[in-house]
């Protein structure tokens, strides 16, 4: 019995990009691929493992709205801001751009719903990470921010105006409502901030799972191509266009543009919330939801690359156009002097 406990299930599953959402999106897809029925058996199992995206997806916003910081720093708020705006606009300019040449059929294939759902959503963990080593305090610091972008409510907000979707004001406002509660009580109780921040952790798992029960391994067969291709121009329009844009309107080269290439996870389920709010966008959810699962795979590897190579790029063009630097948080925690005792 030596195995009990000593089974490392998480450590396997963080080894893959986005592994804790991901893995059980295809465990709950194999589940419902050759046992539809097993998760039909009503009660808390069924509502739990089969008909629960909208309340996890809730309880998701929730968390992250407590992680806001009303108090965060101007050059933090400045930064989270251009950054989630940016990946707002390109990811909602590019969605009407491929309906407006390819219509409702999209480009490969590609969902209007799974592009814009894509784009504007980025991965928090990622950036985070990245920010943490090529970036200073404030770039951290925009993670709180940029938790704006997680969930429906942007894509509502595109969908929306591009006349694609029709969301009644009460719908795309309860959409953000679990947002601007979690906010509120974070900030009044930072012990509540911390609680809700690591039960953030705890979700996507269940998130991944609940998603992938409503999908079949046949749908995502059919999605893998344009879901690859999804990722791509995920990773060239919100890293490499974002990387321009911000370095231009930072006057100097920052690689922190591109860590905002990514699609979260939690994009997965944004297609099924869609869906909620406006009944048309059922029959796209299954392969919406599977193009969105592939783009998160490849941006998950491929903008950690892309950052690393523009740091090195970024850090050489502003050396040689005697641009201010930011020394990296890990550069300063290596470079801290040692205490000395008198």
């Amino acid at each position: 019995m030596s195995f009990i406990g000593n089974v490392k299930i998480l450590g396997t599953m963080k080894k893959f990009p986005a592994g804790a959402m991901v893995i059980p999106l295809l465990i709950g897809c194999t589940i419902n691929t050759f046992f539809p029925d097993s998760l039909l058996i009503d009660g808390f199992t069924s509502g739990l493992f089969k008909n629960g995206i909208p309340t996890l997806i809730g309880l998701y916003l929730f968390c992250s709205g407590a992680t806001i910081d009303v108090k965060a720093a101007g050059s933090t708020v400045y930064k989270g801001v251009i950054l989630t705006v940016l990946k707002f606009f390109v990811g909602f300019g590019l969605g009407l751009l491929l309906n407006a040449i390819f219509g409702e059929a999209g480009f490969m294939g590609l969902l209007p719903l799974a592009v814009i759902g894509a784009v504007t959503n980025s991965n928090g963990v990622i950036y985070a990470t990245l920010a943490g080593e090529y970036g200073d305090e404030s770039d951290v610091g925009a993670t709180a921010i940029l938790t704006l972008n997680d969930g429906p409510f942007f894509t509502m907000i595109a969908l929306g105006t591009a006349g694609l979707g029709n969301f009644p004001l009460k719908t795309i406002m309860a959409s953000i409502i679990p947002l601007i509660i979690g906010f509120i009580i974070g900030n009044l109780d930072h012990e509540w901030r911390e609680i809700l921040s690591s039960a953030m952790a705890l979700l996507p798992p269940f998130n991944g799972f609940c998603l992938g029960a409503g999908m079949s391994f046949f749908t995502i067969a059919g999605a893998g191509a344009s879901g690859i291709v999804l990722g791509l121009m995920t990773v060239l329009t919100t890293g490499i266009l974002t990387f321009v844009i911000y370095s231009l309107i930072r006057r100097k080269a920052d690689p922190m543009g591109a860590a905002i290439g990514t699609t979260a996870g939690v994009a997965a389920t944004t297609p099924a919330a869609i869906a909620e709010a406006d009944p048309s966008f059922k029959p796209q959810v299954e392969t919406a939801s599977a193009q969105i699962a592939a783009a998160t795979i490849v941006t998950a590897i491929l903008t950690p690359l892309l950052v690393a190579y523009l740091a090195k790029f970024s850090n050489k063009w502003n050396e040689k156009h005697h641009k201010t630097v930011s020394e990296p948080i890990e550069e300063k925690i290596e470079n801290k002097p040692e205490s000395t005792t008198v």
